[in-house]
């Protein structure tokens, strides 16, 4: 028998070990970054590992984390979706969806579905759509009879719907992985030329399957409100407030919708670089919190709001570039507009800062403003900080032939790619149980993606069975962080068990998902087909 090589080995429990050091509660960069340190130190002793290869750390960081443009989306992002959640869109959401189907059994928890789909679309923070919605909606749903755990099933599962709805950070950070593993994969191949992966391919591929996922959501309460009644009553008419429902409705999901739509479809329509549509998500959130601080009014935000619509279509139709040689008559009517919507946008812009520096929320010292900031710059630090030791550990792992020894496993699988496939989602689901999703981005996708990548797999296919199997980590106890989040917002009455209890079916449900997607690959690669050709 031949005897396994020291370096693998030695790549083998580099792995298990880093995931005992997280599951130990240390800070995931510092985990990452400090096992790929020590098992260099160990690896040299043995004269299996040179430290010459950390040569590659500097370009790493400058390369892969600082200068990366697709990476600046993600602060931009949260920014959105932190400022949205603290205009309170979802009060109003929720409320207005409440009344529209409170009359229908399983009413309620089809309104938790929609508005966690409209939220996972304008905001993608799970943390601040779970606890806004178990808040708002839980205490409710009990009070009206509910059952505590599809209550708590519904609202966690419809607050991870923000991991696979575009735009979603999750998307952004796969897309950039993808994007690379897929590069090295053409390469190792022979295709230098390769057609790349961007992550507006994998925000269109999303979209369709995110969509399917509210479905099964929606199909799920209407099953359990046929099965057991008892479970998810219906409201009495009477008790519903149906008047001046239509402008609710409307005044409720419009601003929205809108930035959704100016978001998405700058990035679908090839008018803006997923960078730049975060810029201008940024942006709309700020007014359209503006325009919420102020019980609707603010005719300067809502003319800046049109003007910044107008420029996205100005920028889809005409060629605004101003360092030309020659400008046609209408190109140039089209730059002196796009010149004053400008100055109309900053306008807007202006009236909304002052009105967040001005207000602060119940029980806050700071205004809105200060804390969006602040939240935004502990989460964009900690994703870079966790890519930066998460670039430690590979280059540790592949210094040690890691990536060789997962190559040679996968490639020996029976039944080739489906198998070697089936393998990985499998490791990844059952390392949602323990790791976040960041951690496993960063870790575990660099390792397999390239391998899964030259056996002739459509990498946007890949990424979006990636990024829903990552859903789950939010949802699988101990760990799935949607459950912490309500538990630390639900009433004493409901009890840990209710709240692992109703996740369950979600857990099926999203697995049910996935095997739809490998029946129908299609649902991922049909979209960005017809839009990026």
């Amino acid at each position: 028998m031949d005897l396994i090589p020291l370096n693998e080995i030695l790549a083998v429990v580099m792995f298990f070990t880093v995931c005992l050091v997280l599951l130990g509660g240390f800070p995931v960069a510092f985990s990452l970054a400090g096992t790929g340190l020590a098992f260099a130190v160990i690896g040299w002793s043995f004269d299996v590992f040179t430290f010459s290869d950390f040569g590659a750390i500097p370009s790493r960081i400058y390369g892969t984390a600082m200068d990366n443009s697709i990476l600046v989306a993600v602060p931009m992002f949260v920014f959105m979706g932190v400022m949205l959640e603290r205009s309170k869109v979802a009060e109003e959401l929720l409320d207005a969806m409440g009344m529209l189907f409170g009359s229908l059994r399983g009413g309620l928890g089809i309104s938790v579905a929609v508005v966690g789909a409209l939220l996972a679309a304008s905001t993608g923070i799970v943390g601040a759509t779970v606890v806004t919605m178990g808040l708002l909606s839980l205490p409710t749903m009990l009070k009206r009879g509910y059952s505590p755990s599809l209550s708590c099933g519904s609202i966690c599962a419809a607050g991870t719907l923000g991991q696979i709805i575009p735009p979603s950070i999750v998307l952004v950070l796969l897309g950039d992985q993808i994007s690379n593993a897929y590069q090295d994969a053409q390469r190792a191949i022979g295709n230098w030329s390769p057609t790349p992966v961007s992550v507006g391919d994998l925000f269109a591929g999303a979209l369709l399957p995110g969509l399917m996922l509210v479905g099964l959501y929606i199909g799920y309460q209407i099953l359990m409100a046929w099965l057991k009644p008892e479970s998810s009553p219906a409201i009495p008419q009477e008790e519903l407030n149906v008047d001046g429902l239509l402008k609710r409705i409307l005044h409720a999901m419009v601003p929205p919708i809108v930035l959704i739509v100016a978001v998405l479809g700058s990035i679908l329509s090839g008018a803006a670089t997923p960078t730049e549509a975060a810029s201008v998500g940024a942006v709309g959130s700020l007014m359209l919190a503006g325009i919420r601080l102020n019980e609707g009014r603010g005719r300067a935000i809502i003319i800046g709001g049109i003007a910044l619509i107008i420029m996205l279509i100005l920028a889809n139709v005409f060629d605004l570039r101003m360092n030309l040689d020659h400008i046609d008559p209408v190109n140039m009517a089209a730059i002196v507009v796009a010149l004053g919507c400008s100055i109309l946008l900053m306008w807007g812009l202006a009236t909304s800062l002052k009105r967040v520096l001005e207000t602060k929320l119940d029980g806050s010292s700071d205004p809105i403003l200060f804390e969006v900031m602040r939240t935004t710059m502990e989460i964009s630090a900690m994703v870079f900080v966790i890519l930066i030791g998460a670039g430690v550990f590979s280059l540790v792992f592949r210094g040690l032939g890691g990536d060789d020894l997962v190559h040679t496993m996968l490639a020996d699988l029976p039944g080739g790619k489906w198998g070697a496939i089936f393998v990985v989602m499998v490791v990844m689901f059952f390392l949602g149980f323990i790791l976040d999703f960041i951690e496993i981005t960063f870790v575990v996708v660099p390792i397999v993606a390239p391998v899964l990548l030259r056996m002739d797999i459509d990498p946007v296919w890949l990424g979006i069975m990636m990024a829903m199997n990552l859903q789950t980590s939010f949802l699988t106890p101990p760990f799935g962080f949607a459950l912490f989040y309500l538990r630390g917002v639900a009433p004493d009455s409901v009890t840990t068990g209710d709240i692992y209890r109703g996740v369950m079916p979600y857990v099926a449900i999203q697995v049910i998902g996935l095997g739809l997607l490998v029946l129908f690959p299609a649902l991922a690669t049909w979209l960005p087909s017809v839009i990026f050709g």
